[in-house]
């Protein structure tokens, strides 16, 4: 029997992308990549572990900030190429899951032709990451 890893349709890097999404309010938080070990550590801990392609290693999300991500499900999508987490996201209330200090990293909104913020910040990112 082959491993549930072996379904996954990683890209020719070893890599899947990743969407976090809140489980109580469905909000879409981030976007990110795992490679297999991150995926299979994702499963073992139940909390997310991401890949960072600029730091070309394991991201354990909140091993810096104190932002965790507790992991409820993990789904995939009916290519196999995208993989859904759906979490908690931990360490401040309400959850911080951007380095911007923001809830979700899609705090970008589109209006008249000009990117504009449409989420706050919730706590200054140089107090994050001290």
């Amino acid at each position: 029997m082959s491993s549930w890893l072996d379904e996954v349709k990683w890209d020719d890097k070893g890599l899947v992308p990743v969407i976090a999404q809140e489980q109580g309010t469905g909000d879409v938080l981030m976007f990110a990549w795992m490679n297999r070990e991150a995926l299979a550590l994702t499963a073992e801990r139940g909390q997310a572990v991401y890949f960072s392609r600029s730091r070309n290693k394991l991201w354990h999300k909140g091993e810096e900030s104190g932002h965790f991500q507790q992991v409820h499900a993990i789904r995939m999508d009916c290519d196999n190429d995208v993989v859904l987490l759906t979490i908690t996201q931990l360490g401040h209330e309400p959850g911080i899951a951007c380095h911007t200090g923001r809830h979700s990293c899609f705090f970008q909104k589109l209006e008249n032709g000009v990117w504009s913020a449409a989420e706050p910040v919730l706590k200054d990112p140089k107090k994050i990451y001290e």
